[in-house]
């Protein structure tokens, strides 16, 4: 019974993964394509070889490349482009 329950529980949690993760997807793609595709294309995130591993990479990734870009997004804005990026390309957990 105690293993169904676990089984279920775990089951249920699953795909609410990616929600869990704050932000705004709608509004991190309105930012990520007025900003972000001035300097590359979303092969960046799918190619083979991509260098970026994990949350906390993609974090720092986009902190390196706003300063490049010259662009300051807030804290909020920050969330919501790492949310859209995460669900459309990385489905980290």
């Amino acid at each position: 019974m105690r293993l169904g329950l676990l089984i279920w529980c775990a089951v249920s949690v699953a795909p609410l993964a990616h929600a869990a993760l704050p932000g705004d997807s709608a509004a991190g793609k309105k930012l990520h394509d007025a900003h972000c595709m001035t300097c590359h294309d979303t092969s960046v995130y799918t190619r083979k070889d991509r260098q970026i591993k994990s949350l906390a990479a993609l974090n720092e990734q986009l902190g390196e490349c706003t300063h490049m870009a010259q662009v300051t997004l807030s804290a909020s804005q920050q969330k919501d482009v790492i949310k859209y990026l995460n669900e459309q390309f990385y489905k980290f957990k």
